[in-house]
């Protein structure tokens, strides 16, 4: 990891910084579900190039890939199962909007007091010279194996479940609607079911 930062790292980590909270303010300030689901992603690839400035290049590419597919997949079911087309319809994206902001402020008030007054402890020993390789030895251990093999078998359903339910429209899962529109027939507006 970078101990020292340049003039460009600093100014890249700035404003990947401002990015991220930018993209995630606009994630409640958007009106459309598919809006604040592509501004979620832009925030937290904001922050996988904060950690690539870093140097931390196996959690910038985890987060850069995890953040992906999920925005993809939750894009997926937008289509699939909202009443308003892929949630780009208008829609208030903020409930209970009093409450969460002072439970917000509240939390916020208590973690910046938290890191200003807690005595941080001092570190002991060397930094590694392969910080990813230990920290992944230090969570998996000996079942590193098993760890890999389970991410194969999951991200192989993630691929299989995302196949079978594009394979149909949210119109034909019944077979017809409930007005007895066989699935070939055109839906209100002229678009094919």
């Amino acid at each position: 990891m970078v101990t020292d930062l340049s003039g460009w790292a600093v100014t890249a980590v700035a404003v990947l910084g401002v990015c991220s909270v930018a993209c995630g303010i606009a994630v409640f300030v958007v009106d459309s579900m598919a809006r604040a689901t592509f501004a979620l992603l832009a925030s937290f690839l904001a922050v996988a190039g904060v950690l690539l400035v870093l140097d931390l290049v196996y959690l910038a590419v985890v987060t850069a890939l995890m953040m992906t597919i999920e925005m993809a997949i939750m894009a997926v079911f937008m289509i699939m199962f909202m009443m308003n087309p892929a949630g780009l319809m208008p829609m208030t994206m903020v409930h209970n909007a009093r409450g969460s902001a002072v439970a917000g402020a509240g939390v916020f008030g208590v973690l910046v007091g938290g890191i200003w007054t807690i005595d941080w402890p001092v570190r002991r020993g060397a930094v590694p010279v392969d910080a990813t390789r230990q920290l992944g030895e230090a969570i998996m251990g000996s079942h590193m194996l098993v760890m890999l093999v389970t991410g194969v078998g999951l991200f192989a359903t993630i691929l299989a479940g995302t196949v079978l339910a594009t394979a149909r429209g949210r119109y034909d899962r019944f077979g017809a609607d409930l007005t007895g529109a066989k699935p070939d027939d055109p839906i209100p507006g002229g678009l094919p079911r």
